[in-house]
C-alpha cells in the first residue's frame, strides 16, 4: 500500500471483495473512530506529558478542582469519570505520589475515602487546561458546525451502547 492511500478505505474495499458489504460500513466507521482517538491523544499527550500527567490523571485533577470542596469520594470519582474502580485508584495513586491529590476519610463516615486535590494539583490542572484549550479544544480539526454535528453523532453512537446521553452539547 502506498502512502498516499487511505488503509480504511483499503479495509472497506477488502471487506466488499470478500462478501462482507453488510459489515462494511460498520467497519470503517469503526476503524475511523479508534484511529480519531489515536490522533487525538498524540495532540493530547503533547500537552499533558511534559506536566507528567495523562489524560485520565488530568481528568480526576479537572473533576476535583471543579467541585467546591475539591474532595470526592473514590467511588463517586470513578461514576463520574465512567471507568473502572481499578483504574480511578491507579489514577489516584499516581496523583498522590505526584503531590496533587492527598487521600482523606470523610469526618462523619471513616469508611468513605476522599481524593482531596492540593494546590499543586490545582496549579497543574489549570496549566494543562490552557495548554488542551488552546492546542487541541479550540481546533479540534474540524468547523464548529461539523463539531456539533460530530458530537451529536457520537451521543447517539454512546447512547445505543447504553451511555445515558442528554442534550446535545452546545444546545444549552
Amino acid at each position: 500500500m502506498t502512502p498516499d492511500r487511505d488503509p480504511i478505505r483499503e479495509a472497506h474495499a477488502q471487506w466488499r471483495r470478500h462478501g462482507w458489504d453488510d459489515a462494511a460500513a460498520g467497519m470503517a466507521m469503526v476503524t475511523s473512530v479508534v484511529r480519531v482517538q489515536q490522533l487525538l491523544m498524540e495532540r493530547i499527550d503533547a500537552v499533558l506529558r511534559p506536566l507528567g500527567l495523562t489524560f485520565a490523571r488530568y481528568e480526576v485533577l479537572r473533576l476535583l478542582s471543579f467541585v467546591q470542596s475539591g474532595s470526592l469520594p473514590m467511588t463517586r470519582l470513578g461514576s463520574l469519570l465512567q471507568v473502572h474502580p481499578t483504574s480511578v485508584t491507579s489514577a489516584v495513586e499516581r496523583l498522590v505520589r505526584q503531590g496533587y491529590v492527598e487521600r482523606l476519610r470523610r469526618e462523619d463516615d471513616r469508611r468513605v475515602i476522599l481524593a482531596s486535590i492540593t494546590d499543586a494539583g490545582r496549579t497543574v490542572v489549570e496549566e494543562a487546561t490552557r495548554g488542551l484549550n488552546a492546542e487541541v479544544f479550540e481546533s479540534p480539526g474540524l468547523p464548529p458546525d461539523d463539531v456539533a454535528r460530530l458530537t451529536e453523532l457520537l451521543g447517539a453512537l454512546r447512547a445505543s451502547a447504553g451511555d445515558h446521553v442528554a442534550e446535545p452539547v452546545g444546545s444549552d
